[in-house]
């Protein structure tokens, strides 16, 4: 049976939010979220179609990254790190305002509880968001997002673990 992510509730008209276990340590999981070319292999929404070439192999603080999207036509939106704290908490906004932001908090060496946000608080214009059903397809994306990023992770962790032995 496959793994679910929940719904976090966050109290807040404007976040949506999601939750989720993964058996891999938090510093893996990071590595994932701070290279913009491994977006497409998590992402939940079915938009993100990859990096583009001006993206850093790396994100950091204030760091900007572009992304090839598609959401019926092709798009390119360029996003900036506003929160970055390695292994535990990363988030990126694009020109709408509106963030993604995760969080990454060590249960112990080998599982991570990672939350992830949708947060239109910071939007230009949060209500505007709802004519797109922003908020409902975001906390669709995100339960889908943390289920592929859990497989992810796992994955390269087991193989870490038998390259090891």
């Amino acid at each position: 049976m496959a793994e679910r992510a929940d719904i976090v509730d966050t109290g807040h008209r404007y976040r949506r939010a999601g939750r989720i276990l993964v058996k891999a340590p938090a510093a893996l999981i990071f590595d994932l979220l701070a290279d913009p070319s491994r977006h497409p292999e998590f992402d939940g929404s079915g938009t993100v179609v990859s990096s583009t070439a001006a993206a850093p192999q790396r994100l950091r603080q204030g760091a900007t990254f572009g992304m090839s999207m598609r959401l019926g036509v092709p798009y390119a939106i360029k996003n900036t790190v506003e929160e970055f704290d390695d292994p535990g908490l990363i988030a990126w906004r694009h020109i709408g305002r509106h963030r993604w932001r995760y969080e990454l908090r060590a249960v112990d060496e080998e599982t991570t509880e990672v939350t992830e946000t949708f947060d239109a608080s910071t939007a230009l214009f949060p209500p505007a968001l709802r004519l797109m059903n922003a908020y409902e397809n975001n906390q669709k994306a995100i339960l889908i997002t943390l289920v592929r990023l859990k497989e992810l992770a796992e994955r390269i962790a087991g193989e870490s673990e038998s390259g090891s032995r």
